[in-house]
């Protein structure tokens, strides 16, 4: 009895855990599982064993499910609903929060700043304790009180006489006011005001002559009038404060916000409870006044996007490091323009332009004059000579062709790319307005919010939205996001980046006893950083949730609480738990997760390494693209190079932006920006560039393998030459179930039918009439090898590998499909269920199959993406398929499994962002690690020494 109490002491004290059982979603066989409460819980498995359908499907389906369902029949139409998922049972369930792999925003309006919510406090902030300056002095503007007008009398010389009152209402006409000046005099007369000071002389307008005198002055002489309120001799003393501040808020009251205090002979202090200085009335600060998403913020030239069409300086002048007279400008480097660059020649010197300074170098205010033109010298200017083009561009065709060449997005010349209106661009902290803010990278922004200079009294009114702020930053420094700018467009991210920052959000508003479940993390985190990332998963968990995480990398999988090893294999052949238990158990498991992490099986470093050959290759010279600096990388053919470095080194910019693009703008004339470089040379030979990711193969519900790899087409073929196929006079096309023919119409050949429930979820149901087999019944009575085309489309690539033996064409296609290890797909499966690391190697096993690609140049970005260790295995065996046809491989990589397999490798850095953009080391895997300046071969040392490692 004593030792089942002391058992049952630790249940009472914390909460249930989480209970799945008989969970089948997917291809999940039945499965139960305990999910321990607040722990750290890492499911891993090979790619398709179930991982994501137990997780994401089942787990965070139901915890969303049951949310969405408690909630009113009307609001719950609003709402993201999810089916119900096939399980028997789920005990314990906690709110959950899933961060996913998803589609990036492309909302031009989208960035860092606002989709990590940081941008939303420093709205806040700005708008609480902002100080508006004037754009042209940057004088300080205030609002007044009458406080303020009392302490100015307070330090006039003693026994000083001074008046107060109010600048007499005298109209423009552009007030479109109704009364004359003579109704106004009536007007002050009513209110009992009988004084007006004139020159210093009062006068009494309560007499004829005194109002005649006031009548005689022109508009101008008006503007000088102040009507009396009171006069007193300037004293330290609290009874004639209190009069000059009660005097102050009579004049804010009936002028509608002014007050002045002459002193005779002398000088007019004027104060104003309104913000203005000069002349120019400031718009009180608000929150909306900085929302670029909002009339009332956004910069009226480009409506907020802080970019508008118009002409591109980077194709203006696309090689930045030629001087003016080597021809920087390119569209003047004509015999038909080059007057125009000749006249800029003539003038420069002039004006101090150095016509022999590369174009990057010059001064911003010479490039302003370059652009803006200097008519007085007798130069047109960049941006003037556009607009006469433009003129023509209307009527003759050649110059709507010439324009096209430089059009694009640039800077918004009004805003400088802040996006915000002139006014909001008046307020500032710390010397910067929000724009400014925004353009700085989260490591800055930290430094200056923590480092603010503002007084103690907004640091009090502020301190609430100050500490969310810097926390905010805070751990978007821990997730590795320091070089991001605030004002980076979400389209512009990574997965991998964009998945971090929804995973600083939600520790900026943490929840707890909630579930949070994250589809890899590590996605784009170079091995540097896992560290950070690890310690911001326990941090949640601390917190007092539950973090399941579906991963991959060996150091977050050994950082686990608990692991969950879906497989034993993917497909039909998996979605079973082969383990459970903590990372020091597994490593004498028996599963494919084990025999990696205890060392049983590892990916071998190559014998040895194709040889590199620099006389035919890929030479990008300059490259400057966002922090890229200036530099040269060659990229060698019919060889695997690998680029690497941290998180934001330039990466994606050298291989995507500048590589890619500047060869498809070669090859194939695309319309593409190309990133800023001097130039590309190599491209002549190589046939084709392909991009191959991890994005799902067909739009379409009715998209399969069988369909992408052209199988079908040779399956519908056979169907067609049957006997009861030639029969009825039935083509290929008629066993189509995209096309009507054969297919059942009910479904139009998807199988299944969505019934729509308006304030329910929607159900998708197997079609009455076909039974989800997607073909009439007729169709399905035509039989080859003894199968329906139904049957035929339900097997696995393995079983379909024997029922297809002597059909050669159908044979080749299905045998690389095995050797890229999708045996266990089935040819009919839609490719909305299939995960990305099967898509991609799906992609590539349609580019091995094909005959004719050779001296293809295939771009990877981070291929390892949602990959086990044995899939990686699998996907190097693909490259080398590929690299056996005379192909060239550039990978950008982080996973030292992959590294290890270059020939070549390209290592960038040695920082993010500002502190990256530069080539650290180039050479072999061991070349790498050889280099002490290299954070990658550091990492990578350990994964070239040998087994165990």
């Amino acid at each position: 009895m004593k030792s089942d109490a002391k058992l049952a002491e630790p249940a009472e004290e914390r909460l249930p855990d989480i209970v799945l059982k008989g969970v089948s979603t997917h291809n999940l066989k039945n499965v139960s599982v305990r999910i321990p409460r607040n722990r750290f819980v890492v499911m891993t498995g090979v790619s398709g064993s179930g991982k994501s359908s137990l997780a994401f499907d089942t787990l965070y389906a139901e915890g969303h499910r049951r949310y969405v369902e408690s909630m009113s029949s009307y609001i719950r139409q609003f709402l993201e609903r999810m089916p119900k998922p096939d399980i028997e049972a789920i005990e314990g369930i906690a709110p959950a929060i899933a961060i996913e792999q998803k589609a990036l925003p492309k909302n031009p309006r989208s960035t860092v700043g606002t989709v990590s919510e940081i941008y939303d406090y420093l709205r806040l902030l700005y708008a609480r304790i902002g100080k508006i300056y004037s754009p042209d002095t940057d004088e300080l503007v205030l609002k007044h009180t009458p406080e303020d007008v009392s302490l100015q009398a307070r330090f006039l010389d003693e026994g000083t006489r001074v008046l107060a009152g109010f600048p007499f209402p005298c109209h423009s006409a552009r007030d479109h006011h109704p009364c004359s000046v003579e109704e106004e005099l009536q007007n002050l007369l009513q209110k009992g005001f009988f004084r007006l000071v004139v020159d210093d002389e009062v006068i009494d307008i309560s007499h004829e002559r005194g109002r005649e005198r006031i009548l005689a002055l022109d508009h101008e002489a008006l503007g000088e009038v102040m009507v009396l309120v009171d006069r007193f001799k300037a004293r330290d003393d609290e009874a004639v404060l209190r009069r000059v501040a009660q005097a102050a808020e009579t004049c804010f009251q009936e002028s509608g916000g002014y007050a002045w205090l002459q002193v005779p002979g002398g000088k007019v202090y004027r104060f104003s409870e309104r913000l203005e200085l000069d002349g120019v009335e400031y718009q009180e600060p608000s929150a909306q006044l900085f929302a670029f998403n909002s009339p009332i913020g956004a910069c009226p030239e480009c409506q907020g996007f802080g970019r508008i069409a118009g002409i591109d300086e980077d194709a203006v002048v696309p090689n930045k490091s030629l001087s003016l007279r080597e021809g920087a400008i390119a569209c003047w480097t004509s015999e038909k323009y080059s007057r125009y660059l000749n006249k800029l020649l003539e003038v420069a010197p002039k004006t101090g332009i150095d016509v022999d300074m590369p174009y990057e170098k010059l001064p911003a205010a010479h490039k302003d004059l370059i652009w803006k033109g200097m008519p007085q010298k007798g130069y047109k200017g960049i941006r003037p000579f556009f607009a006469e083009i433009e003129k023509d561009a209307g009527y003759k065709v050649h110059f709507r062709v010439f324009l096209s060449r430089y059009r694009g997005y640039a800077t918004c010349p009004a805003c400088e790319g802040s996006r915000l209106k002139p006014e909001a661009r008046c307020v500032k902290i710390s010397g910067r307005h929000l724009g400014e803010v925004t353009k700085m990278n989260i490591a800055d922004a930290f430094d200056f919010f923590q480092q603010l200079d503002i007084s103690p009294f907004d640091r009090k009114v502020a301190g609430a939205v100050l500490h969310e702020i810097c926390k905010r930053l805070e751990y978007m420094l821990d997730v590795g996001l320091d070089y991001l700018t605030l004002d980076r467009l979400t389209h512009t991210l990574s997965g991998g980046e964009f998945q971090r920052i929804n995973l600083s959000t939600s520790l900026g508003s943490p929840l707890v006893g909630a579930m949070y479940i994250l589809d890899e993390p590590s996605i784009g985190l170079h091995q540097s950083d896992s560290a950070r990332l690890i310690n911001l998963l326990k941090r949640l968990r601390d917190l007092g949730n539950t973090v399941v995480v579906v991963e991959h990398d060996r150091e977050i999988i050994e950082a686990a609480d608990e692991i969950i090893d879906l497989g034993p294999l993917a497909g039909r052949l998996g979605g079973e738990v082969v383990f459970q238990g903590g990372p020091e158990e597994i490593a004498s498991g028996t599963s494919l997760t084990a025999d990696y992490l205890s060392g049983r099986k590892r990916i071998e470093v190559p014998a040895s390494r194709r040889p590199v050959d620099f006389e035919r290759c890929l030479r990008v010279e300059g490259a400057m693209q966002n922090n890229l600096k200036n530099i040269d990388v060659s990229i060698p053919l019919g060889v695997m190079t690998c680029v690497t470095g941290v998180s934001g080194s330039g990466k994606s910019t050298l291989v995507n932006d500048i590589i890619r693009k500047g060869i498809a703008r070669a090859k194939d004339q695309s319309t593409e920006k190309v990133g800023t470089h001097r130039s590309l040379s190599g491209a002549e030979y190589i046939q084709r560039v392909e991009h191959v990711d991890q994005s799902p193969i067909g739009k379409s519900s009715r998209s399969n393998p069988a369909t992408y790899l052209k199988i079908f087409d040779d399956i519908r073929q056979l169907f067609a030459q049957t006997r009861e196929a030639r029969l009825r006079g039935w083509k290929p096309g008629y066993f189509s179930f995209n096309i009507p023919g054969g297919r059942c119409e009910t479904c139009s050949g998807e199988g299944t039918v969505r019934i729509e429930m308006q304030f329910l979820a929607d159900i998708e149901a197997e079609c009455e009439e076909c039974h989800g087999k997607r073909y009439k019944a007729e169709t399905l009575d035509v039989r080859w090898n003894g199968r329906s085309v139904a049957e035929v489309l339900d097997l696995t690539v393995d079983e379909a590998v024997e029922f297809f033996a002597g059909e050669k064409s159908i044979q080749r296609k299905l045998r690389v499909l095995q050797d890229v290890g999708l045996g266990y797909i089935r040819l009919g499966q839609s490719s909305s269920t299939l995960s990305g690391g099967e898509a991609q190697r799906l992609k590539l096993a349609g580019f091995i199959s094909r005959s004719d690609i050779e001296q293809t140049l295939f771009i990877f970005d981070e291929p390892t993406t949602g990959l086990h260790f044995d899939d990686i295995l699998k996907l190097d065996n693909c490259f080398r398929k590929l690299l056996d046809q005379k192909n060239t491989l550039l990978v950008i990589e982080h996973n030292p499994d992959i590294i290890k397999q270059a020939d070549w490798v390209i290592d960038l850095g040695p920082g993010a962002g500002d502190r990256g953009g530069e080539v650290v080391a180039t050479g072999t895997p061991e070349e790498i690690c050889r280099d002490s300046r290299s954070l990658t071969g550091r990492h990578l040392a350990p994964w070239l020494a040998g087994p165990g490692s």
